[in-house]
């Protein structure tokens, strides 16, 4: 009896065991998904830069006064205007700028009011047709013709310079067109020409290879300054019949005395003659950019003049005194306004 109750004990324990054993475990706790993220803020897209429109500008030889000029005038738009790029070009100056303007080849150029005019209307030696595809901006400066010999050389008027060795200036420029009929008005038609820029002119002058040259640039004019911190100098003028004679041919000229003491030799004011010179722009230049690369040249000339002091010369009250050629409406809105 004792041996079946205990067998009847452990039978029951055995089963309770298994019973323990089979019941489910206690669950694991789920694991936490990780909570979504923002979406991190779009950084803004960088801007892109604004476009800049490029511009080439013909000025002169770097010995002359465009070129130096031309380079303040670019900085100074550079500077001041949004939007624009303007690059200066050495050239052979008024006659070269004005024919690379109507075939598109430069945007800008400085030229002499009277190529301009002989452009335009189709006339004189250097314009075969009539070129019109070009605006002007406004007068820049007074272009001043010095006629240049040595005191040595014996040479006292223009007429002297038959048989001479004459530097006209360089081909293409509005100082060869205006010596050609300087020349011809004191009737020198023999005399042994040698073109050339004026950094040829001062070394022939200085050396002795040249009689006389000309030059049309800004008074004074550092040009004649090195010759004559060489050699004294002697301005050669032009005057009475002879001015007359050269105006009926460029009506455009005007009396301008070289004052004495300026040049070394050239203790007395010699009376000359003066140009202009202008600003011009190709056709399909905008009215927006001619508009402020009027109103900026003129009202930033202190700035301009920082670098070249030819710079206080340009003012807007002979902004078109002696302008041959139709301005761009651009520029004239600038000066109806400032009117």
């Amino acid at each position: 009896m004792k041996k079946s109750l205990s067998l009847l004990l452990v039978l029951v324990l055995v089963l309770a065991a298994l019973a323990g054993c089979s019941s489910p475990a206690a669950e694991a706790p789920a694991a936490e998904e990780p909570a979504a993220e923002e979406p991190a803020a779009e950084e803004p897209a960088a801007e892109e830069p604004a476009a800049v429109e490029e511009f080439s500008y013909a000025t002169g030889g770097t010995s002359g006064t465009y070129y130096p000029l031309g380079g303040a005038m670019a900085a100074v738009w550079n500077d001041n205007i949004e939007g624009i790029n303007v690059t200066i070009q050495p050239a052979g100056a008024s006659v070269e700028n004005i024919n690379r303007l109507a075939s598109g080849e430069v945007d800008m150029g400085l030229a002499m009011n009277n190529v301009a005019a002989e452009a335009y209307e189709g006339v004189g030696d250097s314009f075969a047709n009539p070129l019109t595809n070009f605006y002007a901006i406004g007068v820049v400066y007074p272009e001043v013709m010095h006629v240049v010999t040595t005191q040595d050389s014996g040479i006292e008027t223009i007429a002297d310079l038959q048989g001479k060795r004459v530097n006209p200036g360089p081909p293409g420029s509005g100082t060869y067109v205006t010596a050609v009929e300087i020349l011809k008005a004191f009737g020198v038609d023999d005399y042994k020409s040698n073109p050339g820029s004026f950094t040829d002119a001062v070394a022939g002058l200085k050396d002795g290879t040249l009689d006389a040259a000309f030059a049309v640039v800004s008074f004074p004019a550092s040009a004649v300054q090195e010759i004559a911190a060489s050699r004294d100098v002697k301005i050669l003028e032009i005057t009475g019949a002879e001015f007359e004679a050269i105006k009926e041919n460029i009506p455009f000229i005007a009396e301008y005395p070289i004052k004495g003491g300026v040049y070394k030799g050239q203790d007395e004011d010699a009376m000359t003659i003066a140009l202009q010179a202008a600003l011009y722009v190709r056709e399909g230049i905008s009215d927006d950019v001619a508009y402020n690369l009027a109103k900026v040249m003129y009202e930033n000339t202190a700035k301009i003049a920082e670098t070249h002091k030819t710079g206080e010369q340009i003012t807007i009250d002979r902004a078109l005194d002696g302008i041959t050629t139709p301005v761009h409406p651009g520029a004239q809105k600038y000066y109806d306004e400032v009117k």
